[in-house]
């Protein structure tokens, strides 16, 4: 049974949501850290994450372009300051185990608030998946995140590959009652090349343009791994790629989490903008 969703995505039979953001958040919202009693007990980083918003895409010199399929699209834009992060999650669960695919439409910039190029502002964009297994599914039940992530600069140098992380942080139990695990995964450490993940990326020629790019992550939600990776034209090997584990949270069953993160990498906001995100299952 076909989806019916039309555009530029490639959806598995059942989707599960299309969200274009002409139509408003569609859901999507900050990824703030877990606490307990008082929110200043979340871990530091989390504290300085800021919100995703809608964007018609406004630039100084070229007027208001929009997405590129309408007057909106998702920004998630860091603090003008190096190694900040901007997350947009949308919560969900899922009902079938087997295939999904995430599809996206993105694009990523600097603050254009000089007149040069920037091309090195922005560290790394991504997405990640936050799983965990049903409530009977597996013997030994496990969260696992699957993280993928375009490094475009590090320390003012272009890098321009794409990597995954497969190592967590240590967990902290957030309060005194034994409910609540924090840890920050999207710490610059321990990111691995994806084989053959090098790949230049359109960029253009001055900070106000942008060009937009097609990402697709495949996942096996009964196995618990890879499937295949795209941007534009390249497929990446991630089949033998491991994600993070971690053991099963006591509250977070059949959870199917998307988000879409930015770093920056220098005193400028590192922005990324979402146009669209479909996410299908095959049954």
């Amino acid at each position: 049974m076909s989806s019916g969703l039309q555009g530029p995505f490639e959806p598995l039979p059942r989707l599960l949501y299309h969200d274009d953001f002409n139509d408003g958040m569609n859901g999507w919202g900050a990824l703030i850290g877990n606490y307990e009693d008082r929110i200043d007990a979340m871990l530091p980083e989390y504290m300085d994450m800021r919100p995703p918003m809608l964007s018609n895409l406004t630039m100084w010199d070229a007027g208001t372009s929009g997405g590129i399929g309408g007057c909106y699209a998702l920004k998630l834009a860091t603090r003008a300051k190096p190694g900040t992060f901007c997350t947009a999650i949308k919560r969900y669960t899922f009902r079938t185990w087997g295939p999904l695919r995430v599809e996206a439409i993105v694009t990523f910039k600097p603050e254009a608030s000089a007149l040069e190029l920037g091309e090195t502002a922005v560290r790394a964009f991504g997405v990640l998946l936050d799983l965990q297994h049903a409530d009977g599914q597996a013997a030994a039940p496990q969260r696992v995140m699957p993280h993928l992530r375009y490094l475009n600069a590090w320390n003012g140098r272009r890098a321009e590959r794409w990597q995954y992380k497969n190592r967590r942080e240590p967990l902290v139990d957030i309060g005194t009652r034994g409910k609540t695990w924090s840890h920050f995964h999207f710490k610059s450490n321990n990111w691995i090349d994806v084989p053959g993940g090098g790949q230049r990326l359109c960029y253009n020629e001055i900070a106000t343009k942008h060009n937009w790019y097609y990402l697709r992550l495949d996942f096996d939600l009964a196995a618990m791994r890879f499937l295949g990776f795209r941007c534009n034209e390249r497929d990446l090997d991630v089949t033998g790629i491991e994600p993070m584990r971690l053991p099963a949270m006591p509250n977070l069953w059949s959870m199917l989490n998307v988000a879409f993160f930015v770093e920056s990498d220098a005193a400028t906001r590192a922005f990324l903008y979402l146009d669209r995100v479909a996410v299908s299952t095959a049954a």
